[in-house]
């Protein structure tokens, strides 16, 4: 219960924010009609509590279950195993992630069946498996970080210019939707599990961080690849907006559960399993150790279901309302400010940050504190919901025209970023886009879209995602920049670390 009372307080003073933001609003210049309106209060109240007991199933569940099993492989001293696993694991984890099915659906809507909802995750998930294991080669390989992502992302961009516009955005969003609430925690673990077993303590806390970012290229690039030897590049715009609310306020939470139920426990079955296996293999756990991973998993699929119904049912169809009331306004600038201001409170809700955060702060020894990185990530990813607004607003502005350069600057500092931070950086770019970040945000730029004339809400609503995933990688670069200016005063960090 003490544990419980502490994640609520924590996960109470993140999601109060945007709550409060939306009230205001809603009493203000966006009216909302009042069953919405309490649909909202109870869908944050839903997720107040889900994220809560889904953090104490990760402590106790998926984080050492990863642990154990980047342990494991390490010690097998084989790179055949290390391929091997790199390939299982990284399928199974990613055709599971939630994040994932929502954008696989909405393609599979666009495309009018085109691409099918079952491609896009088996494509995804492949490519993710592929990554996954070069990232494991790339840790007992001592391969420096910075150099194999100045490769991935340069052959992502010779990709980008046979790629339709339409799929240069679904291929980034699928890098986002990818490392998303389950993916992040287990890819995280696994890194620290395996970087551990090396010598050089200094390169062990540089390698494990890292992972998340080389497994979402293999996102991006395997969408690329499909779009171009698929040759599909006429999209028809089937998906109706629907701007209509019902007056009911429990039924919507109802109608959903069943889908969340079948999506959560799809979900976990995978690492179930995973961790089944490996038990008889290699861990060979006490009976307490492993009933108590066992119980994690238990408060995982509690807190994740009660987590998604919330979002699902409460908060989507609200940040629909709020963005296409304030592009409806004559004075645009009221749809960017407030763009701008959710993208830096949702992020704060976001479950796979907490994990993050407290990660760094632990193999940093406590130098680099989690609320720094969380003020840069807020900052990067309100930035990133201000700009998206600017592209709806601006029929000429492109999404080409954010990622191309924002990719180039940020492959540019990796080369003068001290290298902890490169591999914080690019995994705080995936982590930044799990279920909390993308369902709200991408509702809000959807009903944006579809209120500014001369707007596309499905070519504009794709590549929301991306823009949330680039703009964490600068600015928190430039948080190691500040780092290592001060640091380099005290004597504590060289350009090598």
């Amino acid at each position: 219960m003490n544990v419980l009372t502490e994640k609520l307080k924590e996960v109470l003073f993140s999601v109060l924010p945007i709550t409060i933001i939306v009230l205001i609003l809603s009493f203000t210049i966006t009216p909302i009609e009042t069953p919405m309106i309490i649909r909202f209060i109870l869908g944050a109240l839903l997720i107040i509590l889900g994220l809560s007991i889904f953090l104490i199933g990760v402590d106790i569940g998926i984080t050492p279950l990863s642990s154990l099993t980047g342990a494991s492989l390490a010690k097998t001293n084989k790179v055949w195993i290390l391929i091997a696993a790199g390939l299982i694991l990284g399928f199974f984890i990613s055709i599971a992630e939630p994040g994932l099915i929502v954008l696989a659906n909405q393609v599979d809507s666009v495309t009018s069946g085109g691409i099918s909802s079952i491609n896009i995750l088996v494509v995804v998930s492949i490519g993710m498996a592929i990554m996954l294991s070069l990232g494991f080669l790339r840790i007992v390989s001592n391969v420096p970080l910075y150099k194999m992502l100045t490769v991935l992302y340069g052959l992502t961009f010779i990709l980008a210019w046979f790629t339709s516009s339409e799929f240069l955005a679904i291929s980034f969003d699928a890098s986002g939707a990818t490392t998303g609430i389950l993916a992040v925690p287990f890819i995280l673990a696994l890194a620290v599990g395996v970087s551990k077993l090396k010598k050089d303590s200094k390169a062990s806390e540089k390698d494990s961080f890292g992972l998340v970012a080389i497994t979402s290229v293999g996102a991006i690039m395997s969408v690329m690849i499909m779009s171009i030897l698929a040759k599909i590049n006429d999209f028809s715009s089937t998906l109706e907006f629907n701007m209509s609310t019902s007056a009911s306020i429990i039924e919507p939470f109802i109608q959903i559960l069943p889908d969340i139920l079948r999506e959560s426990f799809v979900s976990l079955l995978p690492l179930v399993i995973i961790l089944l296996v490996l038990q008889k293999v290699a861990f060979q756990l006490s009976k307490a150790a492993f009933r108590k991973i066992l119980k994690g998993f238990v408060y995982t699929f509690v807190g994740l279901l009660l987590f998604l119904v919330g979002v699902n049912a409460g908060f989507m169809d609200v940040g629909s309302i709020v963005g296409y009331s304030l592009a409806s306004l004559d004075n645009k600038l009221y749809v960017i400010i407030i763009g701008f201001v959710v993208g830096v409170v949702t992020i704060l809700a976001e479950p796979a940050v907490y994990v993050l955060t407290h990660q760094i702060e632990d193999v940093t020894s406590g130098y680099v504190k989690r609320k720094a990185v969380l003020v840069a990530l807020s900052i990067g990813v309100g930035f990133a919901v201000a700009l998206s607004m600017i592209r709806i607003i601006v029929p000429e502005v492109q999404l080409r025209h954010y990622l191309l350069p924002g990719y180039i600057i940020s492959i540019a500092m990796t080369y003068f970023v001290p290298k902890l931070f490169v591999g914080i950086a690019f995994d705080a770019g995936g982590v930044a886009t799990g279920p909390m970040t993308a369902t709200f945000i991408l509702a809000f730029t959807q009903g944006a879209a579809e209120a500014i004339e001369g707007a596309n809400v499905l070519i504009d609503g794709f590549g929301m995602i991306s823009m949330v995933a680039l703009t964490p990688i600068i600015t928190l670069q430039i948080l190691g920049l500040i780092f290592n200016a001060k640091s380099k005063k005290g004597g504590l960090l060289t350009d090598e670390e």
